[in-house]
Protein backbone atom coordinates (compact mmCIF):
# COMPACT_ATOMS: atom_id res chain seq x y z
CA UNK A 1 0.00 0.00 0.00
CA UNK A 2 2.97 2.36 0.62
CA UNK A 3 4.78 1.38 -2.57
CA UNK A 4 3.99 4.73 -4.20
CA UNK A 5 3.42 7.25 -1.36
CA UNK A 6 2.81 10.16 -3.75
CA UNK A 7 0.00 8.37 -5.55
CA UNK A 8 -1.51 7.18 -2.27
CA UNK A 9 -1.48 10.76 -0.95
CA UNK A 10 -3.22 11.96 -4.10
CA UNK A 11 -5.95 9.34 -3.66
CA UNK A 12 -6.47 10.17 -0.01
CA UNK A 13 -6.55 13.93 -0.39
CA UNK A 14 -8.54 14.31 -3.60
CA UNK A 15 -10.61 17.45 -3.10
CA UNK A 16 -13.76 16.14 -4.80
CA UNK A 17 -13.59 12.46 -3.83
CA UNK A 18 -11.36 11.95 -0.77
CA UNK A 19 -10.61 8.55 0.76
CA UNK A 20 -10.21 7.57 4.40
CA UNK A 21 -8.25 4.47 5.48
CA UNK A 22 -8.25 2.97 8.97
CA UNK A 23 -5.51 0.41 9.60
CA UNK A 24 -5.31 -1.93 12.57
CA UNK A 25 -3.23 -5.00 13.20
CA UNK A 26 -0.39 -6.55 15.11
CA UNK A 27 2.95 -8.02 14.16
CA UNK A 28 4.28 -11.13 15.86
CA UNK A 29 7.02 -10.21 18.37
CA UNK A 30 9.53 -12.16 16.27
CA UNK A 31 8.36 -10.67 12.95
CA UNK A 32 10.86 -7.88 12.38
CA UNK A 33 9.62 -7.26 8.84
CA UNK A 34 6.04 -6.89 10.07
CA UNK A 35 7.07 -4.47 12.80
CA UNK A 36 9.02 -2.43 10.26
CA UNK A 37 5.95 -2.19 8.01
CA UNK A 38 3.83 -0.90 10.91
CA UNK A 39 6.55 1.64 11.69
CA UNK A 40 6.47 2.91 8.12
CA UNK A 41 2.67 3.11 8.23
CA UNK A 42 2.67 5.12 11.46
CA UNK A 43 5.26 7.52 10.04
CA UNK A 44 3.19 7.96 6.87
CA UNK A 45 0.02 8.59 8.88
CA UNK A 46 1.81 11.30 10.88
CA UNK A 47 2.30 13.38 7.73
CA UNK A 48 0.17 16.55 8.19
CA UNK A 49 -1.02 16.27 4.58
CA UNK A 50 -2.77 12.94 5.20
CA UNK A 51 -3.40 13.02 8.93
CA UNK A 52 -7.15 13.41 8.50
CA UNK A 53 -7.33 10.66 5.89
CA UNK A 54 -5.38 7.73 7.32
CA UNK A 55 -4.91 6.43 10.84
CA UNK A 56 -3.23 3.45 12.47
CA UNK A 57 -4.94 1.96 15.53
CA UNK A 58 -2.59 0.01 17.87
CA UNK A 59 -3.47 -3.02 19.98
CA UNK A 60 -5.95 -4.55 17.57
CA UNK A 61 -8.22 -7.05 19.31
CA UNK A 62 -11.78 -8.40 19.16
CA UNK A 63 -13.22 -5.40 20.98
CA UNK A 64 -11.74 -3.03 18.42
CA UNK A 65 -12.77 -5.28 15.54
CA UNK A 66 -16.37 -5.22 16.77
CA UNK A 67 -16.43 -1.48 16.06
CA UNK A 68 -14.50 -1.62 12.79
CA UNK A 69 -16.64 -4.17 10.96
CA UNK A 70 -19.93 -2.22 10.91
CA UNK A 71 -18.10 1.08 10.52
CA UNK A 72 -16.24 0.50 7.24
CA UNK A 73 -17.45 0.52 3.65
CA UNK A 74 -14.66 -1.66 2.19
CA UNK A 75 -12.60 -4.26 4.01
CA UNK A 76 -9.12 -4.31 2.45
CA UNK A 77 -6.84 -7.33 2.80
CA UNK A 78 -3.61 -7.38 0.82
CA UNK A 79 -1.40 -10.33 1.80
CA UNK A 80 0.99 -12.05 -0.57
CA UNK A 81 -0.72 -15.02 -2.17
CA UNK A 82 -0.55 -17.88 -1.10
CA UNK A 83 0.22 -16.90 2.52
CA UNK A 84 -3.33 -16.01 3.59
CA UNK A 85 -4.48 -18.80 5.92
CA UNK A 86 -8.20 -18.12 5.57
CA UNK A 87 -9.21 -14.50 6.02
CA UNK A 88 -12.05 -14.71 8.53
CA UNK A 89 -11.93 -10.95 9.09
CA UNK A 90 -13.26 -10.42 5.56
CA UNK A 91 -16.06 -12.87 6.29
CA UNK A 92 -17.14 -10.90 9.36
CA UNK A 93 -17.00 -7.69 7.33
CA UNK A 94 -19.30 -9.27 4.75
CA UNK A 95 -21.79 -10.13 7.49
CA UNK A 96 -21.90 -6.40 8.22
CA UNK A 97 -22.50 -5.48 4.59
CA UNK A 98 -18.96 -4.30 3.80
CA UNK A 99 -17.52 -4.94 0.35
CA UNK A 100 -14.23 -6.82 0.21
CA UNK A 101 -11.04 -5.76 -1.57
CA UNK A 102 -8.56 -8.59 -1.38
CA UNK A 103 -6.05 -10.83 -3.05
CA UNK A 104 -7.67 -14.03 -4.36
CA UNK A 105 -6.47 -16.23 -1.50
CA UNK A 106 -8.11 -18.04 1.39
CA UNK A 107 -11.89 -17.73 1.43
CA UNK A 108 -11.94 -14.86 -1.10
CA UNK A 109 -10.44 -17.14 -3.73
CA UNK A 110 -13.36 -19.51 -3.24
CA UNK A 111 -16.22 -17.01 -3.07
CA UNK A 112 -15.07 -13.91 -4.91
CA UNK A 113 -17.73 -12.39 -7.10
CA UNK A 114 -17.81 -8.85 -8.58
CA UNK A 115 -21.19 -8.44 -6.88
CA UNK A 116 -19.45 -8.59 -3.48
CA UNK A 117 -16.25 -6.61 -4.05
CA UNK A 118 -12.97 -6.53 -5.92
CA UNK A 119 -9.96 -8.78 -6.45
CA UNK A 120 -6.39 -7.49 -6.33
CA UNK A 121 -4.57 -9.34 -9.12
CA UNK A 122 -1.72 -11.48 -7.83
CA UNK A 123 1.66 -11.18 -9.54
CA UNK A 124 3.06 -14.47 -8.21
CA UNK A 125 5.01 -15.15 -11.38
CA UNK A 126 6.76 -11.78 -11.44
CA UNK A 127 10.54 -11.66 -11.69
CA UNK A 128 11.55 -10.84 -8.11
CA UNK A 129 9.75 -9.51 -5.05
CA UNK A 130 10.28 -5.84 -5.94
CA UNK A 131 8.66 -6.30 -9.34
CA UNK A 132 5.80 -8.18 -7.73
CA UNK A 133 5.23 -5.40 -5.18
CA UNK A 134 5.25 -2.81 -7.98
CA UNK A 135 2.62 -4.68 -10.01
CA UNK A 136 0.31 -5.50 -7.11
CA UNK A 137 0.55 -1.99 -5.65
CA UNK A 138 -0.32 -0.42 -9.01
CA UNK A 139 -3.29 -2.76 -9.35
CA UNK A 140 -4.45 -1.79 -5.83
CA UNK A 141 -4.21 1.95 -6.58
CA UNK A 142 -6.00 1.48 -9.93
CA UNK A 143 -8.91 -0.40 -8.34
CA UNK A 144 -9.37 2.20 -5.62
CA UNK A 145 -9.12 5.14 -8.02
CA UNK A 146 -10.99 3.80 -11.04
CA UNK A 147 -13.55 1.40 -9.55
CA UNK A 148 -14.21 1.84 -5.84
CA UNK A 149 -14.14 5.64 -5.53
CA UNK A 150 -16.31 6.33 -8.61
CA UNK A 151 -18.93 3.85 -7.44
CA UNK A 152 -19.00 5.20 -3.88
CA UNK A 153 -19.44 8.80 -5.06
CA UNK A 154 -21.92 8.01 -7.85
CA UNK A 155 -25.13 9.55 -6.45
CA UNK A 156 -28.62 9.41 -7.93
CA UNK A 157 -31.14 12.26 -8.03
CA UNK A 158 -31.91 11.70 -4.36
CA UNK A 159 -28.27 11.90 -3.29
CA UNK A 160 -28.01 8.14 -2.71
CA UNK A 161 -25.18 5.91 -4.03
CA UNK A 162 -27.59 3.39 -5.55
CA UNK A 163 -24.89 1.16 -7.08
CA UNK A 164 -23.08 1.03 -3.74
CA UNK A 165 -26.27 0.24 -1.87
CA UNK A 166 -26.89 -2.58 -4.35
CA UNK A 167 -23.49 -4.06 -3.51
CA UNK A 168 -24.39 -3.97 0.19
CA UNK A 169 -27.63 -5.80 -0.58
CA UNK A 170 -25.81 -8.36 -2.75
CA UNK A 171 -23.24 -9.00 -0.04
CA UNK A 172 -25.74 -9.50 2.77
CA UNK A 173 -28.14 -11.57 0.68
CA UNK A 174 -25.68 -13.64 -1.36
CA UNK A 175 -22.38 -13.80 0.51
CA UNK A 176 -23.35 -13.60 4.17
CA UNK A 177 -25.17 -16.99 4.19
CA UNK A 178 -21.96 -18.65 2.99
CA UNK A 179 -19.71 -17.36 5.78
CA UNK A 180 -21.68 -18.58 8.80
CA UNK A 181 -20.80 -21.58 10.96
CA UNK A 182 -24.13 -23.30 10.27
CA UNK A 183 -23.26 -23.54 6.55
CA UNK A 184 -19.83 -24.91 7.41
CA UNK A 185 -21.22 -27.58 9.72
CA UNK A 186 -23.92 -28.51 7.19
CA UNK A 187 -21.30 -28.95 4.44
CA UNK A 188 -19.11 -31.09 6.68
CA UNK A 189 -22.06 -33.32 7.59
CA UNK A 190 -23.53 -33.71 4.10
CA UNK A 191 -20.26 -33.81 2.13
CA UNK A 192 -17.91 -35.61 4.54
CA UNK A 193 -19.37 -37.19 7.67
CA UNK A 194 -22.52 -38.73 6.17
CA UNK A 195 -20.72 -40.18 3.10
CA UNK A 196 -17.96 -41.52 5.37
CA UNK A 197 -20.56 -43.19 7.61
CA UNK A 198 -22.32 -44.67 4.58
CA UNK A 199 -19.01 -45.91 3.18
CA UNK A 200 -18.10 -47.50 6.51
CA UNK A 201 -21.47 -49.27 6.67
CA UNK A 202 -21.11 -50.49 3.09
CA UNK A 203 -17.64 -51.87 3.87
CA UNK A 204 -19.02 -53.76 6.87
CA UNK A 205 -21.79 -55.28 4.74
CA UNK A 206 -19.71 -56.12 1.67
CA UNK A 207 -18.05 -59.46 1.00
CA UNK A 208 -14.44 -59.24 2.10
CA UNK A 209 -14.95 -55.72 3.46
CA UNK A 210 -12.02 -53.42 3.88
CA UNK A 211 -9.45 -56.13 3.14
CA UNK A 212 -10.92 -56.74 -0.32
CA UNK A 213 -11.06 -53.01 -1.08
CA UNK A 214 -7.43 -52.58 0.04
CA UNK A 215 -6.40 -55.43 -2.25
CA UNK A 216 -8.27 -53.82 -5.16
CA UNK A 217 -6.54 -50.50 -4.48
CA UNK A 218 -3.10 -52.13 -4.57
CA UNK A 219 -3.92 -53.76 -7.91
CA UNK A 220 -5.15 -50.46 -9.34
CA UNK A 221 -2.06 -48.53 -8.21
CA UNK A 222 0.29 -51.17 -9.65
CA UNK A 223 -1.47 -51.17 -13.02
CA UNK A 224 -2.28 -47.46 -13.32
CA UNK A 225 0.90 -46.43 -15.22
CA UNK A 226 -0.37 -48.48 -18.20
CA UNK A 227 -3.64 -46.50 -18.43
CA UNK A 228 -3.58 -43.90 -21.22
CA UNK A 229 -5.95 -41.69 -23.20
CA UNK A 230 -4.52 -42.26 -26.68
CA UNK A 231 -6.77 -40.02 -28.80
CA UNK A 232 -9.67 -37.58 -28.39
CA UNK A 233 -11.89 -36.43 -31.23
CA UNK A 234 -14.82 -34.02 -31.34
CA UNK A 235 -17.31 -33.54 -34.17
CA UNK A 236 -18.72 -30.07 -33.81
CA UNK A 237 -16.45 -27.69 -35.68
CA UNK A 238 -14.93 -24.47 -34.41
CA UNK A 239 -18.29 -22.64 -34.34
CA UNK A 240 -21.53 -24.23 -33.17
CA UNK A 241 -24.96 -22.90 -32.32
CA UNK A 242 -26.04 -22.63 -28.71
CA UNK A 243 -28.07 -25.73 -27.89
CA UNK A 244 -26.09 -27.93 -30.27
CA UNK A 245 -24.79 -31.26 -28.96
CA UNK A 246 -21.12 -31.90 -29.70
CA UNK A 247 -20.02 -35.50 -30.15
CA UNK A 248 -16.81 -36.45 -28.32
CA UNK A 249 -15.04 -39.80 -28.57
CA UNK A 250 -11.89 -41.09 -26.89
CA UNK A 251 -9.63 -44.09 -27.39
CA UNK A 252 -8.44 -45.38 -24.02
CA UNK A 253 -5.82 -47.99 -23.23
CA UNK A 254 -6.66 -49.86 -20.02
CA UNK A 255 -3.57 -52.06 -19.84
CA UNK A 256 -4.08 -54.72 -17.17
CA UNK A 257 -7.29 -53.19 -15.83
CA UNK A 258 -10.86 -54.05 -16.77
CA UNK A 259 -13.62 -51.63 -17.81
CA UNK A 260 -15.23 -52.20 -14.41
CA UNK A 261 -12.11 -50.85 -12.66
CA UNK A 262 -12.30 -47.38 -14.18
CA UNK A 263 -14.65 -44.64 -15.27
CA UNK A 264 -14.00 -42.49 -18.33
CA UNK A 265 -15.37 -38.98 -17.91
CA UNK A 266 -15.97 -35.96 -20.09
CA UNK A 267 -15.17 -32.81 -18.08
CA UNK A 268 -16.52 -29.63 -19.60
CA UNK A 269 -16.94 -26.04 -18.51
CA UNK A 270 -16.27 -22.40 -19.29
CA UNK A 271 -12.75 -21.36 -20.21
CA UNK A 272 -10.82 -18.70 -18.28
CA UNK A 273 -8.15 -16.43 -19.76
CA UNK A 274 -5.43 -18.84 -18.60
CA UNK A 275 -7.14 -21.78 -20.36
CA UNK A 276 -8.43 -23.32 -17.15
CA UNK A 277 -11.89 -24.85 -16.81
CA UNK A 278 -14.26 -23.32 -14.29
CA UNK A 279 -17.83 -24.14 -13.34
CA UNK A 280 -16.97 -27.68 -14.53
CA UNK A 281 -19.48 -30.43 -15.24
CA UNK A 282 -18.45 -34.09 -15.11
CA UNK A 283 -20.28 -36.40 -17.52
CA UNK A 284 -19.40 -40.12 -17.30
CA UNK A 285 -19.12 -41.81 -20.69
CA UNK A 286 -21.34 -44.84 -21.30
CA UNK A 287 -19.62 -48.23 -21.28
CA UNK A 288 -17.18 -48.34 -24.17
CA UNK A 289 -16.51 -50.97 -26.81
CA UNK A 290 -13.27 -52.79 -27.59
CA UNK A 291 -11.48 -51.85 -30.82
CA UNK A 292 -8.25 -52.93 -32.49
CA UNK A 293 -4.86 -52.48 -30.87
CA UNK A 294 -5.93 -53.19 -27.31
CA UNK A 295 -7.90 -49.95 -27.14
CA UNK A 296 -11.43 -49.21 -26.00
CA UNK A 297 -13.61 -46.51 -27.56
CA UNK A 298 -15.81 -44.29 -25.39
CA UNK A 299 -18.34 -41.86 -26.86
CA UNK A 300 -20.49 -39.11 -25.39
CA UNK A 301 -22.12 -35.75 -26.00
CA UNK A 302 -21.74 -32.27 -24.55
CA UNK A 303 -24.33 -29.57 -25.11
CA UNK A 304 -23.32 -25.97 -25.88
CA UNK A 305 -25.55 -24.30 -23.28
CA UNK A 306 -24.23 -20.74 -23.56
CA UNK A 307 -22.30 -18.52 -25.93
CA UNK A 308 -18.51 -18.41 -25.72
CA UNK A 309 -15.60 -20.80 -25.72
CA UNK A 310 -16.39 -24.36 -24.59
CA UNK A 311 -13.60 -26.08 -22.72
CA UNK A 312 -13.48 -29.83 -22.26
CA UNK A 313 -11.13 -32.69 -21.56
CA UNK A 314 -11.36 -36.45 -21.09
CA UNK A 315 -10.04 -38.19 -18.01
CA UNK A 316 -9.88 -41.69 -16.61
CA UNK A 317 -10.31 -42.25 -12.86
CA UNK A 318 -10.49 -45.41 -10.73
CA UNK A 319 -14.00 -46.62 -10.00
CA UNK A 320 -15.25 -48.86 -7.21
CA UNK A 321 -18.68 -48.64 -5.54
CA UNK A 322 -17.04 -48.57 -2.09
CA UNK A 323 -14.76 -45.58 -2.78
CA UNK A 324 -15.86 -42.54 -0.79
CA UNK A 325 -15.20 -40.32 -3.83
CA UNK A 326 -13.50 -40.46 -7.21
CA UNK A 327 -10.61 -38.47 -5.72
CA UNK A 328 -9.93 -40.91 -2.88
CA UNK A 329 -6.97 -42.59 -4.59
CA UNK A 330 -5.49 -39.44 -6.09
CA UNK A 331 -5.24 -41.04 -9.54
CA UNK A 332 -6.38 -39.61 -12.88
CA UNK A 333 -5.12 -39.91 -16.43
CA UNK A 334 -5.63 -37.18 -19.03
CA UNK A 335 -4.72 -36.99 -22.72
CA UNK A 336 -1.35 -35.60 -23.74
CA UNK A 337 -3.09 -33.16 -26.10
CA UNK A 338 -6.63 -32.05 -26.92
CA UNK A 339 -8.37 -30.68 -30.04
CA UNK A 340 -8.99 -26.94 -30.21
CA UNK A 341 -12.11 -26.17 -28.10
CA UNK A 342 -15.13 -24.97 -30.08
CA UNK A 343 -16.99 -21.72 -29.53
CA UNK A 344 -20.75 -21.44 -29.29
CA UNK A 345 -22.76 -18.51 -30.59
CA UNK A 346 -26.30 -17.50 -31.38
CA UNK A 347 -27.20 -18.04 -35.01
CA UNK A 348 -29.88 -15.67 -36.40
Amino acid sequence: MLRDPARLKALLTNEERPVQIVIAGKAHPADEGGKALIQQMVQFADDPMVREHIVFLPDYDMAMAKRLYPGCDVWMNNPLRPYEACGTSGMKAALNGAANLSIRDGWWDEWFDPAYGWEIPSAEGADGSDRRDDLEAKALYDIIENEIVPRFYDLDQFGLPERWIQMIRNTIAGLAPKVVASRMVRDYVTSLYAPAAASSLALDESRGGAAALASWKRRIRDAWPSVAVEHVESLGGEQVEVGTKIHVSALVRLGELTPDDIQVQLVTGRVSVDDRLYEPRVIPFPTGIDVDGGLRRYEGWVEAKRAGAIGYTVRVVPYHPLLSSQAEMGLATLPASMPTPPSAGYVP
